[in-house]
């Protein structure tokens, strides 16, 4: 633990105080806009047009480790990233790999979705503003007494 990290995670887009998309940066600072109200797609969540292009340039790429021992930052495993079949493809390739990962899961979702949160090697830790402010320290005292896969 505490070694090099690879990933991506997600903001909302906010104008004048309304959130009228998100965006995707990667742990090494590349961005790009993960969905908005504005884009064409045929893949929407809502409102939102997804875009399936940052998804493969972006959060694809950053899902995967460079070296042994790189934790992998997963932020979010959701109905957008799931559009695209070559993120859930790169995602399963993660999970497989012996490489610690820290991932945010839907609550809810399809039944890919699901079938991640049911793999036996996934610490799953359900996120409140109760225990929000509590979890980066449990999840680095989980990291290192078990050193396996980690989603909330």
């Amino acid at each position: 633990m505490g070694g090099p990290a690879t990933g991506f995670f997600t903001r909302e887009i906010q104008k004048r105080g309304r959130r009228v998309g998100f965006s995707i940066t990667t742990l090494d600072g590349k961005e790009g806009v993960l969905a908005h109200q504005n884009i064409r797609s045929k893949f929407r969540v809502g409102k939102y047009g997804v875009n399936i292009e940052d998804i493969h340039s972006l959060a694809v790429p950053a899902m995967v480790p460079k070296q042994k021992g790189e934790i992998i930052v997963i932020d979010e495993i959701g109905k957008m990233e799931c559009f695209s079949g070559l993120f859930k493809k790169t995602l399963i390739q993660a999970l497989d790999s012996p490489n610690c990962i820290i991932g945010s899961i839907a609550l809810k979702g399809d039944p890919f979705i699901q079938r991640i949160k049911e793999c036996s090697d996934i610490h799953l830790i359900f996120v409140s503003k109760k225990n929000r402010n509590m979890l980066i320290e449990k999840i680095i005292n989980y990291i290192q007494r078990n050193e396996h896969t980690l989603m909330q």
